[in-house]
């Protein structure tokens, strides 16, 4: 039996589409993002050790050949999720010190502010952040600086202490711990919003309560503002 054109047309097609391929190239970018969202969403979740690509695949609603197309290995997924998900944020994060050179009040206030925005736009930051992070052994830390170094945080506290000598911050602040004191005022709340659904007194706070909670305590301390 013979094929006509069109017979040939489509047994090539199919020949060349290798199992997992995802099928049409404008569905292609769509079924990556959201691998890399189910990705994200079980790290803060489990955290990234105890999550295979397999588990990401049924977090998508894929199969797992669908998974390997993309991403080889977890490793590989975890640099591509830090590329195209962290760097932008890591940006978006060091841009109120840069915005305001001689404010440190605005800059750190502004920080803050950031910290709840980011994670109002990104549900599953304060969770990986606490989990990968701030913890201890947290693997997203480790790549991160492996990447990274440590360069933009020495700038910042190199600022912070500037901003000590001149007289425009409190000398006794010890610069290393501003953004601890910093995310454990944001971060941790955000990160524990589910757990006060039921809490008559918590249930109603959100983020812009967070964040003007943090401006306050930060720019104005306990005492009553005059």
């Amino acid at each position: 039996m013979t094929r006509n054109a069109s017979d040939e047309q489509g047994f090539n097609s199919a020949a060349a589409r290798r199992p997992g391929r995802p099928s049409g190239a404008a569905r292609g970018p769509q079924q990556r993002g959201r691998l890399l969202d189910a990705a994200l969403a079980l790290f803060a979740r489990q955290g990234i050790v105890d999550t295979t690509l397999g588990a990401i695949a049924r977090e998508a609603g894929f199969t797992p050949a669908m998974v390997h197309y993309y991403f080889k290995t977890r490793d590989q997924l975890l640099d591509v999720l830090i590329d195209e998900r962290f760097v932008p944020l890591r940006a978006a994060l060091s841009g109120p010190f840069q915005d305001n050179p001689d404010d440190p009040v605005a800059a750190i206030a502004q920080l803050a502010q950031r910290f709840v925005q980011v994670a109002a736009d990104n549900p599953w930051f304060p969770s990986l952040w606490v989990r990968e992070v701030i913890s201890d052994g947290g693997l997203l830390r480790q790549r991160m600086h492996e990447r990274f170094g440590d360069a933009q945080q020495k700038a910042a506290l190199s600022c912070i202490a500037r901003w000590q000598k001149e007289g425009r911050l409190n000398a006794e602040l010890e610069p290393s711990l501003v953004f601890v004191s910093l995310l454990g005022l944001t971060i941790l709340p955000l990160a524990t919003l589910k757990l006060w659904r039921d809490d008559p007194v918590r249930r109603n706070i959100g983020g812009e309560e967070i964040a003007r909670h943090a401006v306050a305590l930060l720019t104005h301390g306990l005492g009553p503002r005059r």
